[in-house]
C-alpha cells in the first residue's frame, strides 16, 4: 500500500534548534508517521536519533537524500566520497530508497556536462541496486528545458536507464507540464511523489501603492517572482485526487507533502491544513497506515 508522509526539509530549522527526537515527536502529534529525510545533517547523533524514533515513535522513513558531489571544502556527504555510508544510513533507518534532490549546477553548463552527470548517476543507481536500494532523481522545473529537441528529463531517462524517479508536482506545473500526465508517463520507474501545491497570489498592497505612486519596480518584481507560490495541499490550483490516484497507479510507494515556503504561516499549521485536505479526499488510511 502506498503511504503519504512529509518531507523533513520543511523542519530543518526546527531540528537544528530542538533536535531530531523532539521534532519527530511533534510530527507524530500532527498525525504523520512517514518522513523523507533531506537537508538534515546525517551526523551520527542525528542518525542514531532517527533510528531510535523508529522504535520509540513508530516513525517510518520513505527515503534519505544524497548528492553526487559537493563544492570543495564542503562538509556534505556525497556519493563520490561516502557511497557506503549512504547505504549504511538507509539500512539503519529501514528504507530501501535514496533520492537525489537536484543535479549539480555544473551539469547545467552544457550538453556534454549533462551527459557526464547522466553517466555518473546511472553508475550510482546500478551500484545501489546491487545493495537492494533504489536511487531516484527529484525534478525541479529546469529539467523541462530542452536540448536537441528533448527535455533534460527525457535525456536523463534515456541515458541513465538504472535511475528511478521522484516527481514533484509543483515543479512539473511550474515547468509547463501537467502533473497527472507526467506521473502517467513515469509508470514503472516512479518510486516517490512530492505533493506540493501551486498557488497564484494576489499582489500585496505595498506593491500596488508603489505602482500608483509612480514606482513600478515592486509590482513587477512580484509579477516576475512571488506571484507563483508554494502552497498547502488543497490551497492552490492542482486537482489532487486524480494526481494522487495516477501517482499510485504509476507505482509510487510514498507520496510526501512538501512546501518550500509558508509565507509567514507556522509550518505545523500548514502541515495540518494539507493533512485535513487529504483526509477530506479519502486518504486518511494512507497517512495513518
Amino acid at each position: 500500500m502506498a503511504r503519504i508522509g512529509i518531507q523533513l526539509m520543511m523542519l530543518k530549522d526546527h531540528i537544528a534548534e530542538q533536535g531530531v527526537t523532539e521534532v519527530l515527536s511533534r510530527v507524530k502529534e500532527t498525525g504523520f508517521r512517514v518522513v523523507e529525510v533531506s537537508q538534515i545533517p546525517m551526523t551520527e547523533e542525528n542518525v542514531t536519533a532517527m533510528a531510535a524514533a523508529r522504535d520509540d515513535l513508530g516513525i517510518e522513513y520513505a527515503a534519505i537524500s544524497a548528492k553526487t558531489s559537493a563544492p570543495a571544502g564542503s562538509s556534505d556527504l556525497t556519493l563520490t566520497e561516502h557511497f557506503d555510508l549512504h547505504v549504511e544510513h538507509a539500512k539503519r533507518l529501514g528504507t530501501s530508497m535514496i533520492r537525489i534532490g537536484m543535479m549539480p549546477f555544473a551539469a547545467m553548463r552544457s550538453a556534454g556536462a549533462f551527459d557526464e552527470f547522466c553517466a555518473e548517476v546511472d553508475e550510482y543507481a546500478h551500484r545501489m541496486a546491487a545493495q537492494g536500494i533504489s536511487l531516484s532523481y527529484h525534478n525541479h522545473h529546469v529539467e523541462f528545458a530542452t536540448l536537441d529537441g528533448a527535455t533534460l528529463l527525457d535525456h536523463l531517462r534515456e541515458k541513465a536507464p538504472n535511475l528511478r524517479y521522484e516527481i514533484d508536482c509543483h515543479w512539473v506545473q511550474r515547468g509547463g507540464r501537467d502533473p497527472e500526465r507526467t506521473l502517467k508517463s513515469f509508470e514503472g520507474v516512479l518510486d516517490l511523489v512530492h505533493l506540493k501545491d501551486y498557488r497564484i497570489a494576489m499582489p500585496p498592497a505595498e506593491a500596488l501603492d508603489a505602482l500608483e505612486a509612480g514606482d513600478p519596480a515592486p509590482f513587477f518584481d512580484f509579477w516576475k517572482g512571488d506571484i507563483v507560490q508554494f502552497a498547502e495541499v488543497g490551497q492552490g490550483t492542482l486537482d489532487w485526487k486524480p494526481v494522487i490516484e495516477q501517482g499510485i497507479a504509476s507505482g509510487a510507494q510514498h507520496l510526501l507533502i512538501e512546501q518550500d515556503q509558508t509565507y509567514g504561516r507556522d509550518i505545523f499549521e500548514s502541515l495540518t491544513m494539507s493533512r485535513e485536505h487529504l483526509v477530506s479526499l479519502g486518504y486518511e488510511s494512507l497517512i495513518t497506515g
